[in-house]
């Protein structure tokens, strides 16, 4: 499996539009290879959105930034974006709602 953790900055009392995209965009489950996808609030910082992504691989989630439905979403997210703070590779090996993987 293939993970990342990133946190985004969205323009001064932006954030909730920036999550409404977020959550539009991935509501619909149309992002093949996509085990997980969560967007967080950060309670200490009103324009941080924390977003923390779990895919069977690396190339899953590389082809997802292809389909139109993604790049309409980031079009319409952009005006409301700060920018990004950092964003950290991981390889998830299971949990709760994760099949475990072998690690490797």
């Amino acid at each position: 499996m293939y993970g990342l953790i990133g946190k985004m900055r969205a323009a001064r009392g932006q954030r909730d539009a920036v999550m409404d995209v977020l959550r539009a965009s991935t509501s619909t489950g149309a992002l093949p290879g996509c085990l997980s996808y969560i967007i967080a609030r950060d309670p200490a910082d009103a324009d941080a959105i924390w977003v923390t992504e779990v895919w069977t691989d690396a190339e899953s989630h590389k082809a997802s930034l292809q389909l139109p439905e993604v790049q309409a979403a980031i079009a319409k997210a952009r005006p409301f974006i700060a920018g990004f703070e950092f964003q950290v590779e991981t390889h998830p090996v299971g949990g709760f709602g994760l099949a475990d993987a072998k690690t490797g």
